[in-house]
């Protein structure tokens, strides 16, 4: 494995240069991430995940001795929601399969939730009908049972720059 490895501080930044972003096949309306990405020429590769929205690889990189592509979507990954209303449906109508999603990762995922604030929830600023009180309690039971964090992003611009910042300071941790 590639922290088996010591690496100068020089070698550890091309490994990061080197991270590929994955995104799921299934990933819908995230045009906004991909063209980030594009923008920043931060590489990213379309593949199916078994878990989550989001993951990355390192490349197979001789002159590191990095002899084969290493995946990381067993250990870390982010599921990405568009919406409160995104999140609502997951916890009324979908919630045996959604948390049994949660449930099985056994790697870090973090929850990214685009176009609000928690003050979103506390306030009940969202279409749903979803009991807020029950909204904010569910996904603080979720975070501390499956060790799922979440992160707003009101300006779902930026979610591009968050997503690679936290598959690159996992790398970094990872290799140091």
């Amino acid at each position: 494995m590639l922290e088996n490895f010591k690496y100068t501080d020089k070698e550890i930044d091309e490994i990061v240069k080197s991270l590929t972003v994955l995104v799921d096949t299934r990933e819908k309306d995230n045009r906004h991430i991909l063209d980030y990405f594009t923008k920043k020429n931060i590489p990213f590769k379309k593949k199916a995940l078994s878990q989550g929205d989001y993951s990355f690889y390192i490349p197979k990189n001789d002159s590191l001795s990095i002899t084969r592509d290493y995946y990381f979507d067993k250990e870390v990954c982010i599921e990405r929601k568009g919406s409160l209303e995104e999140v609502s449906s997951n916890l009324s109508q979908q919630r045996d399969r959604f948390e049994k999603e949660l449930s099985i990762y056994k790697g870090n995922m973090i929850l990214l939730i685009e176009n609000a604030n928690y003050s979103d929830i506390i306030d009940g600023k969202y279409k749903t009908q979803y009991n807020k009180k029950s909204f904010w309690a569910s996904l603080h039971s979720f975070w501390f049972r499956y060790k799922i964090p979440f992160e707003f992003m009101p300006n779902r611009d930026y979610s591009g720059v968050f997503i690679r910042g936290m598959f690159t300071y996992y790398l970094k941790n990872k290799l140091h």
